[in-house]
């Protein structure tokens, strides 16, 4: 075998063992990030320890997003469930608890986004909705403008204030991680 042979063959059984440790990686820290985002209940009982342990899983799952350009991928547009937030009022931390899950839509073709949940008042179940427009700013980071909230039959246009950003640090086929531009970070799994 030549030099150049033995210098591919060398490279791709590394490339190809490297990847495969990856993947194995990949797996475990987003087993163990889902495990304890659930135990939490998407964060609503989380304790400082949990909080931390899970902030060092989500930083750790960034540095292997396996997607260069999330924003550019057809990966993105998808039906997104909440499985945690650090976000008191996403969630619903100390306010009305929401049923079932938090779901938001994204559809980089169209530039617009959606969030649903339903909210139980006081035992009665109401659907609320957000839809948004986004503009992305690079291949990972897209702004965020609020246009339409609806709580039940009742529609509002958003303030123009209701703005923000979706950093997007990690996607699979499985798992997104998004930091907000209040400093929440978001674990979501398609749906």
């Amino acid at each position: 075998m030549k030099f150049t042979q033995l210098f591919f063959f060398l490279l791709a059984t590394t490339t190809t063992v490297s990847s495969f440790v990856l993947d194995g990686l990949r797996r475990q820290l987003k087993r163990e990030l889902l495990q304890l985002s659930k135990q939490t209940k998407r964060g609503i009982e989380a304790t400082p320890a949990q909080q931390e342990k899970i902030l060092d899983l989500f930083q750790k799952l960034e540095r292997l997003n396996p997607t260069r350009k999330p924003l550019q991928s057809p990966l993105l547009n998808a039906d997104w469930s909440l499985e945690y937030s650090t976000s008191d009022s996403i969630i619903g931390k100390g306010d009305f608890p929401r049923i079932g899950p938090i779901v938001q839509t994204i559809d980089t073709t169209s530039l617009k986004a959606e969030n649903s949940e339903v909210v139980s008042y006081y035992g009665i179940p109401v659907p609320r909705k957000v839809t948004a427009e986004l503009a992305p700013q690079n291949d990972q980071l897209t702004n965020v403008q609020f246009k339409q909230f609806r709580v039940g039959p009742i529609g509002f246009k958003a303030p123009e204030t209701f703005k923000g950003y979706l950093d997007i640090t990690y996607l699979d086929d499985e798992v997104r991680l998004t930091r907000g531009d209040k400093g929440n970070i978001f674990v979501l799994t398609r749906m």
